[in-house]
């Protein structure tokens, strides 16, 4: 009762709802897809989600796309001819889960969804912000504050996974003839692997990654070129153009390069970040000028000879 009769909601976020125009009801948990405002009143979350968010969306629904990439090339091996196909389903499995989760979600129906601003890192952890048991009530305001940008990563997995075990054991089966029976599948169990890993990310890291994913996607491009562009196998750019699959990894990693610098640099002013993209090629191209003077094979070569 004392909460009730109280002027303002304790705690960061709790708050009061509104009912025929006016604030009634004790303080509490606001409704899904609501947040409270400064006035410790609950409001509807008619926002639409800005271009940072979008692009961490697209970071964690690029996740599960990669890994399954990767464990189908490591699994298929090199005379597999089932290799491309999966690509292809993997691709059409993470789009479809994406579309489906984006028309479920508030607005239903709509590819667009309403959410909440974040405003601050507690925001995607409001379990750890409830109100101290010093008043007569304890109170329990845990809400998804960045509505809907920790639900909607976790619904998209669920239907990841779906769509995963509805399609893919089929087709596997029938076009991976040239592997043998364990190995048609091993980059299915992989799946249901990283799958649990990705959802526990999300749940317990989901606000870091939210501010660091700009900073991880650069790193992880520069470190996965650096190790793919291996000098014993690439000596020139014209070794590189010869193997398409290997224009196709390099272009790859621009692309998420630019990525992680258009997420740094949110394009807030066009005319100084845009000129940032041209730092895309940058590494890569680096890596083929000096790659030879830095082959290990030859370093150990020139200082067994003394040179």
């Amino acid at each position: 009762m004392a909460v009730a009769m109280s002027s303002t909601c304790p705690g960061l976020y709790c708050g009061r709802t509104i009912i025929n125009n006016s604030v009634e009801g004790e303080c509490g948990v606001c409704p899904r897809g609501q947040r409270t405002n400064y006035q410790k009143i609950c409001e509807e979350c008619e926002g639409s989600p800005e271009l940072y968010d979008w692009l961490y969306l697209g970071f964690m629904a690029m996740l599960p796309l990669v890994l399954h990439w990767f464990f189908i090339e490591w699994y298929s091996g090199k005379k597999s001819s089932s290799a491309l196909f999966q690509h292809i389903t993997a691709l059409f499995e993470c789009t479809a889960a994406a579309i489906v989760t984006l028309l479920l979600n508030d607005p239903v129906g709509q590819l667009s969804i309403r959410s909440c601003e974040v405003k601050m890192l507690s925001d995607w952890y409001t379990m750890l912000y409830n109100p101290s048991p010093d008043y007569v009530t304890t109170l329990h305001c845990t809400q998804e504050a960045v509505f809907p940008l920790y639900t909607i990563v976790l619904i998209y997995y669920a239907f990841c996974l779906f769509l995963m075990m509805l399609l893919r054991p089929l087709l596997v089966k029938k076009i991976a003839c040239g592997l043998g029976k364990t190995d048609r599948f091993r980059s299915i169990y992989a799946a249901l692997y990283f799958f649990p890993i990705l959802t526990v990310l999300q749940a317990v890291g989901g606000g870091l990654l939210y501010y660091a994913f700009p900073f991880i996607i650069l790193v992880l491009s520069l470190v996965t070129l650096a190790v793919y562009m291996s000098a014993s196998e690439i000596q020139s750019f014209k070794n590189l153009v010869a193997k398409k699959k290997r224009l196709v990894v390099l272009f790859s990693h621009w692309l998420l390069h630019a990525y992680g610098i258009i997420s740094i640099s949110r394009l807030d002013k066009l005319g100084q970040d845009l000129p940032l993209l041209a730092l895309v090629p940058g590494p890569a191209l680096f890596y083929l000028l000096t790659a030879r003077f830095t082959e290990p094979n030859r370093i150990l070569s020139e200082g067994g000879n003394g040179h």
